[in-house]
């Protein structure tokens, strides 16, 4: 059996369409493209809450299936039913909600598989940090794209871990598997664009630029504080121009947060790159978003951002076959080689115990997210010299331009293609169901205790607040309302008929009463040995129910 997994499907992991197009969106839906166009089962599998998020899912993926596939809906209100795959994926680090809602039923049914995005959100920090405490087990995984965020993955659950151990006697063991998968491309749509003459020089002639002059393009989110400062960039770019005297465009494609940031991105280019003829586009346009990189002869991007995890961004313009001009931060430490794929540019930040202050008013919410990373990228220097002499190079020298992106075209197409990707999940799947099949059951459910100590069974939990609960012996006669006219209007009142769906079916209900009456009254043991099946509990429910309206009463 080819192994596959559910996609867990919400609409805001997998959508690329929305105005504040977000670097985890266009993951997802790169993802979800791939898994579809290259996935090996025969089946998809959509864990979605309603019909119409499956439909939804069923819709989206419609342009990217290239032969007949079952596809099929798993209702999320029944987490059973991922034991048919195996495997649920996550399009987000939160996996402990995923495998506290599997300990209600078998913890060795299917593996639970998140990715990381970013992780200095308070919600992803949260999350993460509850694996340690969450029932995870060792056929489970949250995969890192990067080497840099298995590294700060590793430290968070370190410290934590640590402090649970001062503050219980026990160091928690992570006890989950932290993968190194990158996100993916596809490499075939941005080949096509590098040998389009055409769309190249269409391009260039409706932005005004000459088949001559060098195009720097930066493609992303336009937020200093998110993504990446642009005065380094701009000031390296004016550096680079007054050395070679050469005609230089530089493409901004992406959006703005607001008109504030807009104006002063503006404005600072003009102040600071004034050499530079400064364009701005809208990146959220998919025209723009796919074929913008053929107008280009270098790509770059300068992220100092502690929110960044891998970069997207330098991949796509390296399937485009650009060269790329990186800082030397996160992820693009692993995916720019240094002068080969293109120039990787050093970095500094102040050296640790230099941000408590930051790291407190972020927990006491004096700071809000994007106040507090972009007080540690104010804190964050890219060499403005190294990058004006990398574009120096690279604007003067056409062939190193072609070597670079050469280089950086056949790494795409080896390592960060779509298809090599999803080869990856179905492995690190299949690794997943091998360890399930073998491995020790870790935090096994202990007999009359709650699968989640903190949603325990209203029942147990509030147990001492009744005078008495139903057992097995207690005996049950008709009550004053158990005749039909009676039951018709209490179970057309809402008020008496709420919370019908979890009760055991009026049909069946009809069929207890009809033996009650007949027999004179009925212990619950037999009531349960006839009707109960698999539902007694629900069964129990129904009972009481029955009593609390004067249906039934508990006899002597």
């Amino acid at each position: 059996m080819i192994p596959t997994a559910a996609v867990l499907y919400k609409s805001d992991g997998y959508n690329t369409s929305s105005k504040r197009l977000l670097g985890r969106q266009a993951a997802g839906e790169g993802f979800l493209k791939g898994l579809v166009e290259f996935g090996r089962a025969e089946g998809l599998y959509c864990y979605a809450a309603t019909a119409t998020e499956f439909r939804e899912f069923c819709q989206r993926i419609q342009p990217w299936l290239q032969r007949p596939r079952q596809v099929q809906w798993l209702n999320a209100a029944d987490p059973k039913t991922l034991a048919q795959p195996g495997a649920i994926y996550n399009p987000d680090p939160n996996i402990a909600k995923l495998v506290w809602q599997r300990r209600f039923t078998d913890q060795r049914s299917y593996s639970v598989c998140g990715i990381t995005h970013t992780i200095a959100s308070m919600g992803a920090l949260q999350n993460i940090g509850d694996v340690l405490i969450a029932p995870v087990q060792p056929w489970d995984a949250l995969i890192c794209t990067s080497r840099a965020v298995k590294t700060a993955v590793e430290h968070l659950l370190d410290t934590w871990a640590e402090y649970l151990a001062q503050r219980t006697g026990g160091k928690p063991n992570p006890n989950i598997q932290l993968p190194i998968i990158p996100l993916g491309v596809d490499c075939n749509s941005f080949a096509q664009l590098s040998v389009a003459p055409k769309i190249r020089q269409q391009l260039r002639q409706l932005l005004g630029i000459a088949p001559n002059d060098i195009v720097i393009l930066f493609i992303g989110r336009l937020c200093f504080y998110a993504k990446a400062h642009p005065i380094p960039m701009y000031l390296a770019l004016e550096k680079a121009v007054q050395t070679t005297q050469v005609k230089v465009h530089l493409i901004q494609a992406g959006w703005f947060e607001d008109t504030k940031e807009e104006l002063s991105f503006k404005e600072s280019a003009k102040i600071f790159c004034p050499s530079v003829n400064s364009i701005f586009l809208d990146g959220r346009e998919p025209q723009i978003r796919s074929s913008i990189w053929s107008a280009a002869d270098i790509f770059i991007s300068l992220a100092d951002n502690i929110q960044e995890t891998f970069g997207l961004t330098p991949i796509e313009a390296m399937a485009a076959g650009l060269p790329v001009i990186v800082s030397d931060w996160n992820g693009y430490q692993e995916s720019v080689r240094h002068e080969v794929d293109g120039f990787r540019i050093p970095t500094l930040t102040p050296p640790p115990e230099s941000g408590l202050d930051l790291a407190f008013d972020y927990l006491a919410e004096n700071l809000n997210y994007s106040t507090y990373i972009g007080h540690a990228s104010m804190a964050a220097a890219v060499d403005i010299a190294a990058c004006a002499r990398a574009l120096t190079m690279l604007i003067e020298d056409s062939q190193l331009r072609q070597q670079m992106g050469e280089s950086g075209k056949q790494r795409a197409r080896e390592l960060y293609d779509w298809q090599v990707a999803i080869a990856a999940y179905e492995n690190l799947w299949q690794e997943l169901a091998e360890i399930r099949a073998a491995a020790s059951l870790s935090v096994p459910v202990t007999a009359g205790m709650p699968p989640h100590p903190l949603y325990d069974d209203p029942f147990r939990f509030f147990a001492h607040y009744p005078t008495a609960s139903l057992t097995k012996d207690s005996v049950l006669k008709l009550g004053a309302m158990s005749q039909p006219e009676h039951l018709n209007q209490l179970r057309q009142l809402w008020i008496t008929n709420f919370g019908a769906n979890r009760r055991t079916p009026t049909a069946s209900v009809d069929i207890i009463l009809a033996d009650i009456q007949q027999e004179g009254c009925q212990s619950v043991a037999e009531i349960l040995n006839r009707h109960g099946g698999e539902n007694s509990a629900e069964l129990l429910r129904t009972l009481v129910y029955l009593v609390k309206f004067d249906i039934l009463q508990v006899g002597s």
